[in-house]
């Protein structure tokens, strides 16, 4: 994504605005650091980010997962 300075954006605003409005976004910065974000108005929005939980009721834990296998990591580790 392009970004451009305050005053580049002052002066060639028209045309970055037409840009904008065929779907090249664009960044604009004030000394460096970005202040706004550009885009057309039908752009599609970010999806939404997914948060720990989404499978909740979805799957099952074993009652015991913590003891799962204990018997072969015990002999993989004295070497039997």
């Amino acid at each position: 994504m392009r970004t451009v300075n305050i005053h580049e954006a002052k002066t060639h605003l028209s045309r970055l605005v037409e840009r904008a409005a065929q779907g090249e976004s664009f960044v604009i910065a004030k000394a460096g650091k970005p202040l706004v974000k550009v885009t057309a108005i039908g752009a599609p929005d970010r999806p939404a980010m997914r948060r720990i939980g989404f499978l909740a009721g979805q799957i099952s834990v074993p009652d015991d997962f913590d003891t799962m296998g204990a018997e072969e990591i015990r002999q993989l580790f004295e070497g039997q």
